[in-house]
């Protein structure tokens, strides 16, 4: 009796249930916790996706599920509908903007051009993508991890693409974690070492009324030319306002901290857990990893190719290396470009003119995305 117990409660276990793909989610997922914890590639996000990832492929769990009447579904199905509806992509870019410093833009307009060219691997990778296979949707979704932008990626890909929402967001956030050894390579390949010592002036003091109307500005102009980049943008600009506006602490300290916590570890896990074996575990995967890196060089090289335009144009005043800052990775892009130019001159001071394009980037990016949304979503 007790052996056909034992034997009944194994039968209805999630071990009865385990198929060879939930296994190789799991190691990717240990992996992935692995990169986070030991050699801290964007943990942030990266440890969170890789745990919903474990608990996407938990057999019979059912936490993805979704069930009639809603409160029936699985608790991850129902944290999902905040990804689906664009409520977290939108939340976090409010964080971003309210710890973002847009100074160094306004400092130096020429900076929004930097961070234009960079989105150069953005269209590389969608036409290549095309080429490949897919869809219009798809490809508009692949290109977007060139922007070096999670959050743009998960808004992009949860209204073109959904059901490749895992391995984009993956493959995103893992390169955005890996630019201190993609991007080098490639600014050494393409700079002198005239270019790269060029020691560029001071900026100018940017005033209080300048930061405060740049965001009103910005969303005004970006959202009337394209409507679908308002919810990005507009978050990003008020998070910006809040911080730029000095009267509103308390709101800015919220936005900056508990709130981007909270939906950082909401959007992670529900990402992750999108991750289901059948579906992830498919060649497309792998080519959208392939693509994601090239999306990412190509748009490395079009920022610092573009930095050598300006530096003949200005007559050696713009240092091509601030050029690669233009990938939306804040700040890790513009400290990547620092770095670099501290190599080959050690009196160099490079981060806040990186800065320019860096955050100009995020714009770039969000822009980017609501071109391919109008192309694709109507």
């Amino acid at each position: 009796m007790l052996l056909e117990t034992l034997q009944g409660i194994l039968g209805e276990s999630g071990f009865a249930a385990l198929q060879w793909q939930n296994v190789v989610m799991f190691i990717v997922s240990f992996i992935l916790i692995y990169l986070a914890i030991k050699k801290e590639f964007e943990p942030l996000l990266l440890l969170p996706i890789a745990f919903g990832m474990l608990l996407r492929n938990l057999p019979l769990a059912g936490l993805m599920e979704v069930g009639d009447p809603w409160q029936s579904s699985g608790v991850l199905a129902i944290m999902y509908n905040g990804v689906k509806s664009n409520l977290f992509p939108c939340l976090i870019f409010m964080g971003v903007g309210a710890m973002t410093d847009f100074g160094p833009l306004i400092a130096n307009p020429i900076s929004l051009l930097l961070g234009s060219a960079a989105q150069f691997g953005i269209y590389v990778a969608f036409i290549v993508a095309v080429k490949l296979g897919f869809t219009g949707p798809e490809a508009a979704s692949i290109g977007i991890i060139g922007g070096a932008d999670g959050p743009t990626a998960i808004f992009t890909t949860s209204q073109l693409a959904p059901h490749l929402l895992a391995p984009i967001a993956v493959a995103a956030y893992s390169y955005m974690a890996l630019i201190p050894m993609i991007q080098p390579p490639i600014m050494k390949a393409l700079t002198t070492e005239k270019e790269r010592t060029t020691v560029m002036t001071s900026l100018r003091k940017v005033s209080k009324l300048e930061k405060v109307i740049f965001p009103v500005v910005v969303v005004l102009f970006t959202s009337l030319l394209l409507p679908d980049v308002a919810p990005l943008l507009g978050m990003l600009m008020l998070g910006n306002l809040f911080k730029e506006s000095g009267v509103v602490a308390r709101l800015s300290d919220t936005v900056q901290n508990a709130l981007m916590n909270i939906v950082t570890i909401m959007l992670g896990t529900t990402v992750g857990a999108t991750a289901d074996g059948t579906t992830f575990l498919q060649p497309a995967t792998i080519k959208i990893i392939v693509l994601g890196l090239m999306a990412f060089c190509f748009a490395t090289a079009g920022g610092v190719i573009f930095g050598k335009i300006l530096y003949i144009v200005t007559g050696g005043k713009i240092n091509p290396l601030i050029g690669s800052a233009g990938v939306s990775a804040v700040p890790m892009a513009a400290r990547v470009s620092q770095v670099e130019g501290r190599k080959y001159n050690p009196t160099n001071f490079l981060l806040m003119h990186a800065m320019g394009p860096n955050v100009a980037g995020v714009i770039g990016s969000a822009v980017a995305a609501g071109v391919f949304l109008i192309l694709f979503s109507h």
